[in-house]
C-alpha cells in the first residue's frame, strides 16, 4: 500500500510530491517514503519501524573523471546522538571520527550493493545512511541496508538489481527474523543475510558452532524473510519512476581482442609462477607493455586498456580452472596449501604463534589482563565494555610495500571483527576465566585469506596463553568461478583467485561446527546450491588445517608466569560497603600494601588479581577478614587505635574495632595501658566475646594460644644459604603454571547480572 503527498505552498504552489510505502514486515510496520527530505540528491529516503528512522541518500558525479580506472563508490553510516536522547561525550561534544561500529555497517552496507552497479559506470558515488532514531527492538544495520537500497532503486542511477536483507537469530532450537538485541542476547546465532529476490549476495554471522546444515537453512530463512521488503521497494520505485542514467561500455570489444591475441600466451606463462612477487610483477610488465602500445596514438585511454586487459587475465584464469580444474599455483580445487605451525615463539609474552599457510602468514600474540583492562564501549544501545578485544594489522611489508603508516583502515577493521566473531564463541565463560583477553594478529605475509589465518593463528596464541577454549578454532576461504551453470569451488584461494573469481566465502568453526560466515560475491547472487558445495567442501578443509594446528596447540592451560594471577569469589552486597570503606580508604589500603587490584561488581562479585601467589594471597586474606564475620576463637592482626585507662581500642579485621581491657593485655598486672601499649602497634589479638554488640578482645591468649617461634639462624659461608622460610624466586620468562581454574573458591554462576564494576589500585 501507499500514497502520494502534495503539501500546498502559499498562493496554490506545490512544495512537496511526498510518496510513501508501507508493509507489515515480520509484525511491525515498515515504512518508506521519499519526495520531501534531501530532495537535491539523487535519491533519498527515509525509512521508518517503530521508533527507528534513517534517512539514506545517494548521490553520484554527473560526469567520469578523466582517466579514471575503477569504481569510486563510498558508503558511509552514521549515528546522531541525539537519535538515542543523548549528548556526545569528548570535549568538543559532537559527532567526530567514525566508531567502529558505523565503520563495520558501513561495510555491511556495501557489499551487497557494490556488484550491482552497472559495469560501465564509473562515476563517483557516495552513499549516507545516517540514524535520527534510535530503537532497540529493531536493527539499524539491516534498516540501513534497506533504506539504502531503495534509495538507489528510486535514483535513475544504473543500478541493475534489488537488495533487501534480514537478520536471523536462533533461540531454543527455532529460528526467529530480525530478533531484538535482547534476544540476540539468547541466540546461539547472530546472521545478517542480504541479497536480491532470487540470489544470495552477502553473508555475516557468529554464532555457537552449529553444523552446516543448520547455518544454510538460517541463510534460506533469512532470504525468504526479507522478500516482503524487495516486493515494497519495488512499489516505491515504479511509483516514482525516474528516468534511468545512460551507461557507456568500458571499452570496444575489438581492443580486448587485440589484447588476447597479444598477451594470452604470456599471461598463462606468468601464472605457471608459484611465487606471488614473481608473478604479480611479470603480471605487471605485460600490462605496462599493452598500456604504451594502444595509447600511443591515443586512439584509446589508459585506462580502457587496463579494464581490457583485466578482463582478457580474468578470461584465462577462469577457463583453465573450469576446462582443467587445475589453479593457477597447480593444486586442485579442494588442496590446501602447505602449512606450518608454531607456539611459543617470544618468552616474554602471554602466548604466541606464527601460522604460515603457503605465502600467507600470521604472527599472533595474545595478552591478559584484569577487569580494568576492558574495553568500555559507548553506543547508542548504552555503555558496555568487552573483554575479549583483536586486532588486525596489515603492516605494508607484508605485501612488499613501502607505503607510510595510517590509522587501521576500514579492511583492517572489518577483518579483525571476523576474526574476533569466529573466536569469541569458543571462550571460556567469565567465571571459568576472568581474565581480559587481547589478541594482536599482525599479517607478516600476505597472499589471500589473511582473516582465516589470524583466527588460526589465535586460536593456538590463546591457547598457548593459557586459554581453555570450548575447541580449536581454524577458517578457510572458499572461492568460486561460474560461467552459466558451471561453476568450480576453490579451497584456500590466493589473492589472484579472489580478485578474478566470483566469491570470497570465508568460514570457521571447529571439527563439530561453526563460529564465524562471511560471504562476499563479485556477480549478481549465488545458489543455494553453490553455497552447500561451498560449505561441505570448506568442512574439509577447515578440519585438515586442525590436524595441523594440533601439532603445536598445547592444550594444557597453564597460564604464562608473567601473566596476572586472578581469583574471583562472592560476598555479600552488605558487605562491599565495608571493603571499600570511606572515600575508599580500606580497599585503596588493601591495595597499596599488598600491590594487588581489586574489582568489585554491585552484584558482590570480587575478582583480585596480582603478579605472584604472595601478593594474591595477601589481598585475598585482607578482603576476606571483612567480608567474613569473625568467630570467638579467631585471631587476628591488629593496630591499637585508641588508648584510655581502662584498656585500648584495636583496629582488627578492615574496618572493625574491639575493646581489649587492661586486664587482657599480659598474664602478668599491668599497672598503666599506657606503659604497655601505643597508638598504631601492631598486636595480635583474640575475639572472645560481644558486649552489647562491641567485640571483646585478648593480647595474652593471643599470645599465649600461638606462641612465637624461635628464629632459626641462618649459617653463612662461601656459599650462600637460603633459609627455608624465604619465599622462592619467581620462575623464568615464559615458564607457564596452573590455571586459576582451581580455585579453591566456589565460582559465581554464569547468570549474574552484573552491572557496574568499582576498580581500585
Amino acid at each position: 500500500m501507499g500514497r502520494i503527498l502534495n503539501n500546498k505552498l502559499e498562493k496554490g504552489k506545490w512544495m512537496f510530491n511526498e510518496i510513501i510505502k508501507k508493509t507489515n514486515w515480520n509484525g511491525s510496520d515498515l515504512e518508506l517514503s521519499t519526495g520531501k527530505i534531501a530532495r537535491q540528491a539523487d535519491g533519498a529516503v527515509i525509512l521508518k519501524m517503530g521508533d527507528a528512522a534513517i534517512l539514506s541518500t545517494v548521490v553520484s558525479a554527473k560526469q567520469v573523471k578523466e582517466g579514471a580506472d575503477f569504481f569510486p563508490l563510498t558508503v558511509n553510516y552514521q549515528e546522531r546522538a541525539y537519535a538515542a536522547g543523548k549528548i556526545p561525550g569528548g570535549f568538543f561534544k559532537r559527532e567526530g571520527r567514525g566508531s567502529e561500529k558505523e565503520i563495520l555497517v558501513s561495510r555491511l552496507i556495501d557489499r551487497p550493493i557494490r556488484p550491482l552497479f552497472h559495469p560501465g559506470f564509473l562515476n563517483e558515488t557516495q552513499v549516507l545512511c545516517t540514524v535520527h532514531s534510535y530503537d532497540p527492538k529493531h536493527n539499524l544495520d539491516i534498516l540501513s541496508i534497506i533504506g539504502a537500497s531503495a534509495a538507489l532503486a528510486v535514483s535513475g542511477i544504473p543500478y541493475l538489481d534489488i537488495v533487501a536483507a534480514s537478520r536471523v537469530g536462533y533461540i531454543d532450537g527455532q529460528y526467529v527474523l530480525n530478533p531484538s538485541l535482547e534476544e540476540l542476547g539468547n541466540s546461539k546465532l547472530d546472521l545478517v543475510v542480504a541479497g536480491t529476490k532470487d540470489s544470495v549476495m552477502m553473508v555475516e554471522s557468529e554464532a555457537s558452532l552449529l553444523t552446516e546444515e543448520q547455518m544454510l537453512e538460517a541463510v534460506k530463512f533469512g532470504h525468504q524473510g526479507f522478500q516482503p521488503v524487495i516486493e515494497l521497494i519495488e512499489d516505491l520505485k515504479k511509483a516514482v519512476d525516474k528516468a534511468p542514467w545512460e551507461t557507456k561500455e568500458l571499452f570496444p570489444q575489438v581492443l580486448k581482442d587485440q589484447i588476447r591475441n597479444l598477451t594470452k600466451e604470456a599471461i598463462k606463462e606468468a601464472f605457471t609462477l608459484q611465487i606471488k612477487q614473481e608473478r604479480y610483477t611479470l603480471i605487471s610488465d605485460i600490462r605496462s607493455a599493452m598500456i604504451e602500445k594502444f595509447t600511443a596514438d591515443e586512439e584509446y585511454s589508459a585506462a580502457q586498456v587496463i579494464f581490457a586487459f583485466k578482463e582478457v587475465e580474468s578470461e584465462i584464469l577462469r577457463a583453465d580452472a573450469l576446462k582443467n580444474r587445475v589453479r593457477i599455483d597447480g593444486r586442485k580445487p579442494d588442496e590446501i596449501r602447505p602449512i606450518e605451525c608454531e607456539t611459543s615463539l617470544f618468552p616474554s609474552t602471554h602466548g604466541s604463534a606464527l601460522f604460515t599457510r603457503g605465502e600467507t602468514q600470521g604472527l599472533v600474540i595474545t595478552t591478559l589482563g584484569t577487569g580494568q583492562d576492558e574495553q568500555i564501549i559507548d553506543a547508542l544501545e548504552g555503555e558496555y565494555k568487552e573483554y575479549f578485544l583483536l586486532n588486525y594489522l596489515f603492516p605494508p611489508y607484508c605485501v612488499g610495500d613501502a607505503s607510510p603508516l595510517r590509522a587501521p583502515s576500514r579492511r583492517e577493521v572489518g577483518h579483525g571483527k571476523l576474526a574476533w566473531r569466529a573466536l569469541k564463541r569458543a571462550l571460556p565463560s567469565r567465571t571459568e576465566f576472568p581474565y581480559t583477553i587481547r589478541v594482536v594478529s599482525e599479517i607478516t605475509e600476505s597472499n589471500g585469506s589473511s582473516s582465516m589465518a589470524t583466527v588460526c593463528g589465535g586460536s593456538m596464541s590463546m591457547m598457548d596463553a593459557g586459554v581453555p577454549m570450548i575447541a580449536p578454532i581454524s577458517g578457510i576461504a572458499m572461492g568460486l568461478i561460474k560461467e552459466g551453470d558451471n561453476f568450480i569451488v576453490l579451497s584456500d584461494i590466493i589473492a589472484d583467485e579472489d580478485h578474478l573469481g566470483d566469491m570470497d566465502f570465508k568460514v570457521a568453526g571447529s571439527k563439530d561446527g561453526i563460529t564465524a560466515l562471511q560471504m562476499d560475491i563479485k556477480v549478481r547472487g549465488i545458489t543455494f546450491e553453490i553455497m552447500e558445495k561451498a560449505l561441505e567442501q570448506a568442512k574439509a578443509g577447515r578440519i585438515h588445517i586442525l590436524g595441523k594446528m594440533a601439532t603445536a596447540i598445547t592444550t594444557n592451560n597453564l597460564v604464562s608466569q608473567n601473566a596476572p594471577m586472578i581469583e574471583s569469589f562472592k560476598v555479600g552486597k552488605d558487605k562491599i560497603r565495608e571493603i571499600i570503606g570511606p572515600g575508599g580508604k580500606i580497599i585503596r589500603e588493601i591495595c597499596e600494601t599488598t600491590g594487588a587490584k581489586i574489582d568489585i561488581t554491585d552484584e558482590g562479585l570480587v575478582s583480585i588479581s596480582a603478579i605472584g601467589r604472595d601478593k594474591l594471597d595477601a589481598a585475598i586474606s585482607r578482603v576476606k577478614a571483612i567480608a567474613v564475620d569473625p568467630e570467638i576463637g579467631d585471631i587476628f592482626e591488629g593496630t591499637v587505635v585508641k588508648i584510655l585507662e581502662a584498656g585500648a581500642f584495636v583496629n582488627y579485621s578492615g574496618n572493625r574495632d574491639g575493646f581489649v581491657h587492661i586486664s587482657e593485655i599480659s598474664h602478668e598486672r599491668v599497672e598503666s595501658v599506657t606503659g604497655s601499649l601505643k597508638e598504631g602497634q601492631k598486636v595480635k589479638v583474640k575475639l572472645i566475646g560481644f558486649d552489647r554488640g562491641k567485640a571483646k578482645l585478648t593480647i595474652k591468649n593471643a599470645e599465649g594460644s600461638q606462641p612465637e617461634k624461635p628464629k632459626k639462624e641462618v649459617q653463612l659461608n662461601e656459599k650462600a644459604v637460603i633459609p627455608k622460610n624465604v619465599t622462592p624466586a619467581p620462575a623464568s620468562k615464559g615458564e607457564k603454571r596452573e590455571v586459576a581454574k582451581k580455585w579453591k573458591n566456589k565460582p559465581v554462576s554464569e547468570d549474574e547480572n552484573i552491572t557496574e564494576r568499582k576498580y581500585f589500585n
